[in-house]
Order: structure tokens, then sequence, then C-alpha cells
């Protein structure tokens, strides 16, 4: 692109203008006196037709340079302007458009690696404080509380149970809460399994149906991708509980040709396309452009909403 020679606009314009003028005055030179004001009209005319031509043809990448500009999203990658004529001043301002949002898009994911990385492992190090710390001490409590209500008279000991209730129902929530927090169903059984027992974890807490059709013969993912499919799923179950409530929501993960395919949806009420941003969805487009995959949101008021998330073979960053 650096050795193509740009034509100025001003001679694209002026050269065919003058071409006309020239053919014009010999015209008017040979013609009678009274066939000039025809001519002369002709020419005025075929002018006019000249400029617009040649003025639509070099401001249209300008149009599509300013509506690229408009719908430029770094969560939405790949959009590009199409470069027909090269070697003009717009199509080279449009080739530079082009380069910068390459640029752009490029920091954007590696700022989105650092901050996703980062709080993946802070999540993982809190579920393991959870996990080892704070649960063992409520365990070592509760096996504590055992041996002491063995030793209270009779008329005590139902409260002794209750105190027992008590610290068994904190030992859950806090392995609900490190599980949320790291999967440990990802690391030792896969993505696969990961996913049922999300959709088993939110059926019991919520009461909600939880539909999942899961297929076994996918691809070898890497553990990013994995970790990545499975905050989209959950970040999305999560928002149809917490802002559209029904009665039904369905995971799906399957292949489709050369691309892996996770869909969840639910018959709840939907929401109005202009408040996606205020619904959670930021966080999965991101996820999205991490792993080099495509988020697409169906959401119409009243009928449900469906989140999609496909990612192509060999897209997912190494």
């Amino acid at each position: 692109m650096e050795d193509t020679k740009v034509i100025s606009l001003l001679w694209r314009l002026f050269i065919p203008n003058a071409t006309v003028l020239m053919v014009a005055g010999v015209v008017l030179a040979v013609q009678p006196a009274n066939g000039r004001v025809v001519s002369l009209g002709a020419g005025v005319l075929v002018m006019l037709g000249v400029n617009v031509v040649l003025m639509r043809r070099a401001f249209a990448p300008l149009q599509r340079l300013t509506d690229l500009m408009a719908a430029a999203d770094p969560l939405r990658p790949g959009h590009r302007i199409e470069v027909r004529d090269p070697g003009t001043e717009v199509t080279v301002l449009a080739e530079a458009f082009n380069a910068m949002l390459a640029r752009l898009e490029g920091e954007r994911r590696a700022s989105l690696v650092r901050t996703l990385v980062g709080r993946e492992d802070e999540r993982r190090h809190l579920a393991a404080e959870l996990h080892d710390d704070i649960g063992q001490t409520l365990t070592a409590l509760m096996l504590q509380q055992s041996r002491l209500a063995d030793q209270l008279p009779a008329s005590q000991r139902a409260e002794a149970l209750d105190v027992r209730q008590g610290l068994l129902t904190a030992i859950e929530d806090v392995r609900g809460i490190a599980s949320r927090l790291r999967p440990e169903a990802l690391d030792a059984l896969g993505l696969r399994a990961a996913l049922a027992d999300l959709c088993d974890r939110l059926s019991e807490r919520t009461g909600l149906r939880m539909e999942r059709a899961l297929d076994a013969d996918l691809p070898r993912l890497g553990p990013d991708v994995e970790l990545a499919i499975y905050r989209v799923a959950q970040e999305a179950a999560t928002n149809a509980m917490r802002h559209a409530p029904g009665s039904c929501i369905r995971v799906a993960l399957r292949t489709e040709g050369d691309a892996v395919v996770l869909e969840v949806s639910d018959d709840g009420e939907g929401f109005d396309r202009d408040a996606i941003t205020e619904r959670g969805l930021r966080g999965m487009r991101e996820r999205a452009v991490l792993i080099g995959a495509h988020l697409d949101v169906a959401a119409t008021p009243g009928r449900g909403t469906c989140i999609r998330l496909r990612m192509p073979a060999g897209t997912a960053p190494e």
C-alpha cells in the first residue's frame, strides 16, 4: 500500500471537466451560430452528469467509512470497509481506518486477556481460601459441636441440633460459593459435566426447570475456551432468572459443522434490545472476543431470550 500512487481528488474531477469543456469549445467553434445554444446546453448537462457520477464514486467510500465509524464496536470485531478503488485519497483514508480498527481490536483483546485472566486467578484464589480455610474451620466447629452435644442433657439437645443444622447449612453455602467462583467439575470432569452440574445446582437453588442437551462427541477444547463457554452459560442462565423469569431454561451444547455452539434459551418475558448493555451481556461479549467466538442475542419482550455463542474451529487462542 505504501507504494501505491495516490490520485488527488482535485485532478480526478478537474481532468474530466476540462475534457468536456475542450470538446464543447471545439464543437462551438465549428458550429453555426444558431446551433450553439443547443450545444452549449447539452455540454452543461453532460458536465453536470459527469460531475454527479464522479462525485458519487469518489465519496462512496467516505459514506461507508462514516457508517462504519458510527457502528464500530471492539466487542463485535471483524467489521471492515471494502476498498473497491485503491489509490484515491478517500480509499487511503478507509484503509487507514481499517488498519486502526485492527490495531484497536488487537489491543482490546490483549487487555481483555489480562483482565479476565486476573479475574479468574482471583476467583481461584478466593475459592481455595473458602474451601481450605473457612470450610475446614466450619467442619472442625461442627465436629466439636457434636462432641459437646453428646454431653448435654436431653432437654438441651434440640437446641444443639439446631446449631448443628446451621453449621451444615453454612458449610453447604461456602461450598456453593466456592463452586460458583471456580467450578470443580470443570477442572476434574470437563465442560459437559460442568454444565450438567451447573443446571442441577441452579434448578435446586431456584426451583426452575433446567433442560439440557449436551453432546457427548465434542472436539477437544482448551481449558481457557472451556472456562469461557462455562462462564457464558452461567451468566446467561443467571440473567434469565434475574431479569426475565420464566418456567424453564434450556442449555444446549453441540457441534454445527466445524463450530462448537452453546445456546441458552428461556421462555420468560424477554427484554428490549436497547437494554442489552444493562443485562450483564457485556461480560459475555468480552469472553466471546477472548476466544474468537461470535455472540448473538435474540430477545423479544414477551417471547423469551436466546443467547447463542458460536466458536468456529481453529479460532480459539492457543
